[in-house]
């Protein structure tokens, strides 16, 4: 071999080595893992029982009814608040109507069936539908429910007390009327939590 062929070799050698030293501190372990997370969300699920609260006829000014109700929590989130949004419709027999027929029935509610003189919020059916579910949950539930809401798999009495006011003066005007009411209970979830 001739001196140029072997420089060359070794040349080429030389620059072989380096590299295979270069790329060697470039050279680590490695491993890896793969986890598996779930991501499950609860269920709110607020029953109320029965679903018919009130159904009577043939009501005159000075009557009552009280009617008791559960609401009950089947789902696997806690509840913490309940808003109930109010309609109603008149069904004006007459066509006369000069007030509204939700005026003259108050409603109360009250603790339970043990201590039905016990009022929580009284206000009339006209009253409540104006007014924010909110304001209803801090005059009703709040004070029913307290802070801790509906827990995961309990229940509570609320007792309602229907009242046809008589006001002692002329209400010929909704003899023969009815009024279709409608109460719509929101459970609402208690506030996130670091977990």
């Amino acid at each position: 071999m001739t001196i140029k062929k072997q420089l060359s070799m070794g040349l080429l050698s030389a620059v072989l080595g380096v590299t295979l030293i270069g790329g060697g501190t470039y050279a680590y372990f490695s491993d890896s893992v793969e986890t598996s997370n779930t991501f499950a969300a609860g269920t709110l699920d607020l029953s109320v029982n029965p679903t018919q609260l009130i159904n009577v006829d043939n009501i005159k000014p000075g009557d009552s009814f009280t009617r008791d109700f559960e609401l009950q929590n089947n789902g696997t989130l806690d509840i913490g608040k309940v808003l109930l949004e109010t309609d109603y419709t008149v069904n004006d027999a007459q066509n006369d109507n000069t007030e509204d027929f939700g005026e003259h029935i108050q409603v109360e509610f009250l603790y339970n069936a043990d201590k039905m003189d016990e009022v929580i919020f009284k206000t009339t059916l006209a009253e409540l539908k104006e007014m924010n579910p909110e304001v209803v949950n801090k005059h009703v539930f709040l004070p029913l429910l307290g802070e801790e809401g509906l827990p995961v798999g309990t229940l509570d009495d609320l007792v309602v007390k229907f009242n046809f006011i008589n006001n002692g003066e002329d209400q010929n005007q909704f003899q023969g009327d009815s009024l279709d009411l409608t109460w719509t209970f929101n459970a609402l979830q208690t506030e996130g939590e670091q977990r």
